[in-house]
């Protein structure tokens, strides 16, 4: 799963806040900031996990920085360990 968030989503602790919701969930990933302002969260696992993941995001207190979000599905590549801000 990809997702494109767009807001006020840079210079507010998204990234981190991201990565601890992470830690409690069978994912894997990276979250990063991008040149144009959007944060790209790529993560992968099973499917009903990464929706809760996707939920506990915005539950988290993070949903209000969130003006849009941009979700893409594709298959798992394997190439994460962990999850991290890159």
């Amino acid at each position: 799963m990809t997702i494109f968030y767009s807001g006020r989503v840079q210079g507010v602790g998204f990234r981190y806040g991201t990565r601890t919701v992470a830690h409690g969930f069978e994912v894997t990933g990276t979250v990063r900031n991008l040149p144009d302002g959007r944060v790209e969260l790529v993560a992968e696992g099973l499917r009903e996990e990464l929706e809760a993941f996707r939920l506990a995001i915005r539950e988290a207190g993070l949903g209000g920085f969130i003006r849009q979000e941009q979700v893409l599905w594709g298959p798992a590549m394997g190439s994460h360990r962990g999850f991290a801000i890159v």
